[in-house]
């Protein structure tokens, strides 16, 4: 590719949409996520019981947790709860934070990097020390720390998620922020006088938008995952809300008895956190030009 075609970003040709559908890989993601934002958005009329309603009939004779049956799908918890409509709503405590949390991380870090990399020197020195320096930590123990500094709630956590996954979009954004800022149509640009807004936003931004793209969708998986991880470790989105992390943590000592306690959640979890992942690649390899004809 050269400078003088590098200015306009490539396209694919024929929708997105039906090359994603083409693959069953990223159409199994697909359905997936449409079903699991569906069930959230719909959950007032799609939950068959109040999900905090501890029903006198919810559980046995001697206190356990009801197993799936007809009346309740998916079973009961140990306080009597229905867990299907649990798992609706905690769809929407999920998806909320990843969405949120994701969003933050990757406008943090796209901003970082583009700023990094295009103006480069001292100030890209600075930001991107800052930026190997929140690598160093472990991005858990991290999230462990900042959300037992701060109260626990829906936008505490995906502030926190996001402070920690901030760095890995701002590395990527760099690199190839950096390489763009080098090539001769960008130097023209600036032999021209135009700004340095203008140069960001018409020629270099829209090359990145298929990066941030990808990278925005892989990274929900990741921080759905963490939302789940400190919710089971209790620092995360706090009872009576529900999450599929917490509904987890709440019934983790009947897992010898009611398995699906536990199984149902972490099965919600896996498969939310694959879809995005499947949808992540197959984005990656229809939008990434330099992928063309390897799948």
């Amino acid at each position: 590719m050269t400078d003088a075609t590098a200015a306009t970003p490539p396209r694919r040709q024929g929708s997105v949409l039906v090359a994603l559908l083409r693959r069953p890989r990223s159409a199994f993601g697909l359905i997936v996520i449409l079903t699991m934002v569906g069930a959230a958005v719909f959950a007032p009329w799609l939950m068959p019981y109040d999900p905090n309603d501890q029903m006198f009939d919810g559980l046995s004779l001697e206190g356990a947790p009801l197993p799936p049956s007809s009346e309740f799908w998916l079973g009961t918890d140990l306080l009597g709860r229905d867990l299907f409509s649990r798992l609706i709503l905690g769809a929407q405590t999920s998806l909320i934070i990843g969405v949120l949390a994701n969003g933050i991380a990757v406008l943090l870090g796209a901003t970082v990097g583009i700023t990094a990399g295009y103006f480069g020197g001292w100030i890209g020195g600075i930001l991107m020390r800052f930026t190997d320096l929140m690598m160093a930590f472990p991005a858990l123990l991290l999230a462990i720390v900042l959300a037992a500094i701060f109260k626990p709630s829906l936008l505490i956590v995906a502030m926190v998620i996001a402070m920690v996954n901030w760095v890995q979009m701002a590395r990527v954004i760099y690199t190839e922020t950096r390489s763009l800022a080098q090539r001769e149509f960008i130097e023209v640009q600036r032999a021209m006088g135009s700004s340095t807004f203008r140069i960001l936003g018409r020629h270099i931004l829209p090359h990145l938008v298929y990066s941030i793209i990808v990278f925005g969708t892989l990274g929900i998986s990741t921080t759905v995952l963490l939302e789940a991880t400190l919710s089971y470790l209790g620092v995360g989105v706090q009872p009576p809300t529900p999450s599929w992390g917490n509904i987890i943590y709440e019934n983790q000592t009947y897992f010898a008895n009611a398995p699906w306690l536990v199984f149902f959640p972490g099965l919600a979890i896996v498969l939310l956190a694959l879809a995005f992942n499947l949808l992540g690649d197959a984005l990656r390899d229809t939008l990434d030009p330099r992928l063309k004809g390897r799948h």
